[in-house]
């Protein structure tokens, strides 16, 4: 295939260039790269090369050998490939380009460097050495590469993650193959920081179109009951959609603490599955105390916290949640800021299958805990039928199970309860309702409501033990709605209001459930009511302390105030958001009154710098506060924030709260944290720090902290915790 020359031009007679190369054409792969390596040797091995054009300062062409040499600025490209180098020899009885001193190959945004490469434009084979290729935010080093259309191999690759840097993500691999499907496989890999890389990866696979989860968290400072510690979790890429690792805690007080981590998620077209694990172990030679029953702690201390969420099929789901701690102070002593957000840990496992209009489940709660009461189910199968038409205008709705509880006392410990009985139950539960709305337009709704539960016990407790009881309930009475509307041409450039409206609902329920209590004192009293300050669900149907029912004869009055804005695109938001309710006891249980309190929930969002929620309740007669929570945020974009918030229960809680963090350039930003116990005249909890973005990649935090008023955790901290900012 001869190359036709252009007219000759020597040194500073303008651009020389040699035209006509006709190689056989092939598809590009249709593959998007998120990270590294040899994505643009495979693109550019199967671009359609058409009349590519040679050209350079100097061309000179030798037809004995077939061959053109091109220097000085060297260029071979097409519409979609340049090859660009100090040198190119193109061998045109082969379609062999040989590129040598400053090589660039490109590729659309793909793009490769190299000292040496030799290039085929007919197969699409090549080899490099001294590669170097990138795509965000993956950076690629390579001492040599070889490939074909399908696959390409790197040896002694090193794969930076970001812009090259002392402190950013790295990965070597003796091997690296890319094939063109996105799947890399790797021998010999280690990943690390820097110039740094510790951890081992012997036999690595990963499929490019997915994404390439890594994590990354160190924490460490200085309390008085750790001693200087130092915590880390690291997690890699194992497997499609597999992260392993391991976590390592080393506390001068305390020994080392290690345990190994996991993470997965897949996903296909008809299930998925994602999960976590977290463990740790460790022989505490530190002071450590007694636990939440008064009981000495062991020195051998463990933890395995199991996060589960998977879909087997559609509309079968499974969900599973373990934690076992081997004593109740482990999470609080060693992760305290875990600890307070969940201090009594639970764990269960739970399939459901959902259908038309019904649930079916299978669920288990356990205790594999032995400091907590827990009202186990082993298990309870269940099945919901949702609101459904009956015709005429009827709607129904039920739902059925069959539960084995078990309740084990604590053993010993100065809050071990007083009775020391072990509960067990076998119970038959079955709920059906009816509802027939009626309407008079879109303003008004009247609901009566009828239902019926059946509760059967086949084992009770009481002067009896030896037979069961059976329980019959009957509920009836209404739902009712009124609702209205107003408009108002009120505009506000500031606050972007271009129209306000009103929505103002009025609502009342009333429930009636007759001798909701027979026959409780021989029932074991395992799903019993929780305390809770707001209004409780008033349907029958609706009640989860089926073991301890109360009477319940009650009106409750309700009003549901909206104020929406609209802007000038047409938006809709809510700006102010104001419900009421109270209940009127027609039927009371002892040492309760005819009045309920007055609840008030209130959330305001004028704009998006602006947000507070209120929730507080009042006693109507003397308008005595009982409860007060408020939250007020106040936010400058990503320049500062800060929220002011109270937790307020009378005669229990008294808090005050101030969160803030400022930013103080595009790598820094100050944060704080005050919490105040006014019953007490303390700060519980004084925080300040700095947060310093590294490179894109790291988040670090260097914080002093002062507490008061704990039995456990130290009077003083410091700590600096590092997390991944993005993988």
């Amino acid at each position: 295939m001869p190359l036709a020359p252009a007219p000759s031009a020597g040194p500073g007679q303008g651009r020389a260039e040699l035209a006509r190369v006709n190689p056989k054409d092939f598809a590009p792969p249709v593959t998007r790269l998120l990270v590294f390596l040899a994505t643009a040797f495979l693109a550019a091995a199967a671009t359609a090369v058409a009349q590519p054009r040679l050209r350079a300062d100097t061309v000179e062409a030798n037809d004995k050998e077939r061959t053109a040499r091109a220097s000085g600025g060297a260029e071979l490209r097409d519409a979609d490939f340049l090859l660009s180098a100090d040198e190119i020899v193109y061998s045109y009885a082969d379609g062999r380009a040989t590129a040598t001193g400053r090589v660039v190959l490109t590729r659309g945004a793909s793009r490769i460097l190299a000292d040496r490469l030799v290039y085929s434009i007919r197969d699409g084979s090549f080899t490099a050495d001294r590669v170097r290729l990138g795509q965000p935010p993956a950076f690629v080093e390579a001492a040599s590469a070889t490939g074909t259309r399908k696959e390409a191999v790197l040896r002694q690759a090193r794969i930076t993650y970001g812009e090259p840097a002392p402190w950013q993500p790295t990965w070597t691999a003796d091997t690296l193959v890319y094939q063109s499907d996105g799947r890399i496989r790797s021998e010999g890999s280690r990943i690390g920081v820097g110039h740094l890389q510790p951890v081992p990866l012997p036999h690595f696979q990963h499929n490019l179109k997915q994404s390439l989860d890594a994590t990354v968290s160190v924490t460490g400072g200085l309390r008085r009951s750790l001693g200087l510690f130092i915590d880390a979790i690291a997690l890699a890429p194992v497997a499609d959609g597999i992260q392993a690792g391991a976590e390592a805690g080393i506390f001068t007080n305390r020994g080392l603490m290690v345990g190994p981590a996991l993470r997965y998620a897949r996903e296909d077209e008809t299930a998925s599955v994602t999960g976590s694990l977290r463990t740790g172990a460790i022989r505490d030679h530190g002071e450590r105390g007694v636990d939440l029953l008064g009981r000495p702690v062991s020195a051998t201390r463990a933890y395995a916290e199991w996060l589960h969420t998977q879909t087997l099929a559609s509309g079968l789901d499974l969900n599973a949640q373990v934690n076992w701690w081997r004593d109740s102070e482990v999470i609080r002593d060693f992760r305290p800021r875990d600890f307070f957000a969940v201090q009594t840990p639970d764990s269960f496992l739970e399939a459901v299958q959902s259908g038309n209009g019904w649930y079916f489940s299978v669920f288990s709660r356990l205790q594999p805990n032995s400091f907590h009461r827990v009202q186990e189910r082993l298990p309870e199968l269940r099945f919901d039928l949702m609101p459904s038409a009956l015709g005429g205008g009827v709607y129904q709705r039920g739902e059925a199970s069959f539960a084995l509880l078990r309740e084990d006392p604590l053993t010993s410990g100065p809050l071990a309860p007083a009775t020391g009985k072990s509960l067990r139950s076998r119970r038959l539960d079955a709920y059906y309702g009816i509802e027939r709305p009626l309407t008079a337009g879109d303003w008004f709704a009247f609901t009566p409501v009828a239902g019926g539960r059946f509760t059967h016990y086949a084992s009770t407790q009481g002067a009896a033990t030896n037979g069961g009881t059976t329980r019959v309930l009957g509920e009836v009475g209404f739902d009712a709605a009124v609702r209205s509307s107003g408009t108002f041409a009120y505009r506000n450039d500031a606050w972007r209001i271009d129209g306000l409206r009103h929505l103002l609902t009025p609502r009342l329920s009333y429930r009636d459930i007759p001798a909701i209590d027979q026959g409780r004192a021989r029932i074991p009293a395992i799903d019993r009511e929780a305390f809770a300050t707001y209004l409780q669900p008033l349907g029958l149907g609706d009640r989860r302390n089926l073991d301890e029912l109360q009477p319940t004869h009650t009106l409750r009055l309700g009003l549901d105030n909206i104020l929406q804005a609209r802007d000038r695109s047409g938006a809709v938001r809510d700006l102010v958001i104001l419900n009421l309710a109270n209940d009127f006891r027609l039927r009371r249980r002892a040492g309760e009154r005819t009045t309920s309190e007055t609840h008030a929930e209130l959330s305001v969002a004028p704009a998006p710098w602006l947000q507070v929620d209120v929730y507080q309740s009042v006693d109507p007669r003397s308008l005595a506060l009982r409860e007060f929570n408020s939250g007020l945020t106040l936010r400058n974009g990503r320049d500062w924030s800060v929220r002011f918030a109270n937790n307020f229960l009378r005669r229990e809680i008294e808090d005050y709260m101030i969160e803030g963090r400022r930013r103080l350039n595009e790598a820094y930003e100050a944060i704080g944290r005050l919490h105040y116990d006014a019953r007490r005249r303390r700060f519980n909890e004084q925080s300040y720090g700095v947060a310093q973005n590294l490179g894109n990649t790291w988040l670090v935090s260097y914080t002093v902290s002062l507490y008061s008023g704990r039995r456990r955790e130290s009077s003083f901290g410091f700590g600096v915790q590092v997390d991944t900012v993005r993988f």
